[in-house]
């Protein structure tokens, strides 16, 4: 029983998990929401945080249950392929995440809980198709990241309508952070990765812009530079070698990172204590990160 329980958490991506959970503070900060230990407080960002990392978890199961085949020649060690847990049971549990997922958002609100929807099929789609399209694929699955930072800012529906297109931003973020994947395996070609880099200057010049804008860029500042160092390092050192272990490197860097792009978006509403909590919550993830896999 321990040994499948493992085998599960390794399907769910446990330090990817965690970053869900930093879209929703990010998101609820973008549309105004005041952070504080109050009961209906707690309860909200309880909702909407478990509401994600279940969308989360469920999705990244699915993503293995439908690669099982490829990763049986490529990634024989994975839970699925080296039989440590039955694939149907792997199906069962995702589907029981994904289900906990849309109903702790309808709990919160009809709005929340559509999104959710919208979550899900955006991700049972990537995984099924999505990660096979050339062009699509990696939009795909920065929508699914959109639409979570999106279920964030649904807390306060007002404020999303008004603030809408700031799920732009993830969108072009993950986007940049697939097409790097797709060379985790077998290598890249420079010329992608140049792509990917400007895409992820893109994310970095907005947020200052934004910043600017909102009258907090001395308190987001510091996110936004040590983010774009960290990713844009690893960046550089696939493009002078553009091999799977350097490609690697990148991808699980710009996952981990997205909690300081996050505390970017939190800074930018002057919660700068509530910023800072965030970032705390990069170290477990990182060190879930060297237990399990990220990608």
């Amino acid at each position: 029983m321990k040994t499948k329980f493992i085998a599960f958490l390794e399907l769910m991506r446990p330090a990817n998990v965690i970053t869900a959970f930093a879209d929703i503070v990010a998101g609820m900060s973008i549309v105004g929401f005041v952070f504080g230990i109050g009961s209906d407080q707690l309860i909200t960002l309880a909702t909407l945080g478990f509401s994600s990392m279940c969308l989360y978890a469920g999705g990244v199961v699915f993503n293995d249950v439908f690669d099982s085949t490829l990763d049986a020649k490529e990634r024989p060690e994975r839970a699925l392929p080296s039989g440590r847990i039955k694939k149907m049971h792997a199906i069962i549990g995702g589907l029981i995440l994904l289900a906990t997922g849309i109903f702790l958002g309808f709990w919160h609100s009809k709005l929340s809980g559509i999104i959710a929807i919208m979550v899900t099929i955006c991700a049972l789609f990537y995984d099924w198709k999505g990660k096979h399209m050339s062009i699509f694929g990696p939009l795909n699955m920065g929508i699914c990241r959109a639409f979570n930072l999106l279920l964030g800012m649904s807390v306060i529906e007002t404020g999303l309508f008004a603030q809408y297109y700031l799920v732009l931003i993830p969108l072009i973020y993950i986007t940049a952070i697939t097409m790097v994947s797709r060379g985790e395996v077998h290598g890249s070609r420079p010329a992608l990765l140049y792509q990917s880099g400007i895409l992820f200057l893109i994310v970095h010049v907005v947020q200052v812009l934004v910043a600017i804008q909102k009258n907090h860029l001395l308190f987001a500042l510091p996110f936004i530079f040590v983010h774009a160092y960290l990713i844009l390092s690893k960046l550089w050192m696939a493009i002078q070698e553009p091999s799977g272990p350097n490609i690697g490197k990148t991808v699980k860097m710009g996952v981990l990172t997205l909690i300081l792009m996050n505390a970017a978006w939190v800074s930018l509403s002057g919660q700068w204590e509530t910023a800072i909590l965030v970032l705390l919550l990069l170290p477990i993830s990182v060190r879930l990160g060297k237990k399990f896999a990220v990608t």
